[in-house]
């Protein structure tokens, strides 16, 4: 587990950014905050990483956003408006999931027992001091994912 403070919103984006850069094929990624924490914010520096220059906006109403022009593509999933049945919708998850983009899932709580166990867990949380100030966390099991991330934290604290 690896910790990032982020000084704003610009500042979050940035290290998505960096992060997006770092990102292979097939990585899935979760994220977890309150509302306005900064999980969109994140996707969408993750987006820029990959190259992607649509505007990226939450998935809410459709629940899955596809973005196919950057170096690859990314699938935006807000898992939020549907909640507890989630895990019962056919979405085709699997061929998210384990395809040849990056799926990045908000309120991937509700799906939990159907993402890959190789994955990053993003949380985002105000710090109690000021609403700009977050505590960024990245949790992940597997070797890989220590790699990434040690790299992103030596990028993100210089």
């Amino acid at each position: 587990m690896e910790n990032i403070q982020s000084q704003s919103l610009e500042h979050t984006l940035n290290i998505g950014n960096h992060l997006g850069k770092l990102l292979s094929p097939g990585d899935v990624i979760t994220l977890s905050g309150d509302l306005g924490a900064g999980k969109t914010t994140m996707t969408k520096g993750i987006a820029k990483g990959l190259g992607i220059l649509a505007p990226v906006s939450s998935p809410t109403f459709t629940i899955i956003k596809e973005y196919l022009e950057g170096r690859m593509p990314l699938y935006h999933f807000d898992i939020y408006r549907l909640g507890e049945s989630a895990i019962d919708e056919d979405l085709g998850y699997d061929e998210y999931f384990y395809g040849n983009g990056v799926c990045v899932i908000e309120w991937s709580e509700f799906i939990d027992e159907l993402i890959p166990e190789e994955r990053l867990h993003i949380a985002i949380r105000h710090m109690e001091e000021d609403d700009q100030h977050r505590v960024i966390t990245f949790s992940f099991t597997d070797q890989r994912w220590k790699k990434v991330i040690e790299e992103l934290v030596s990028i993100c604290r210089i």
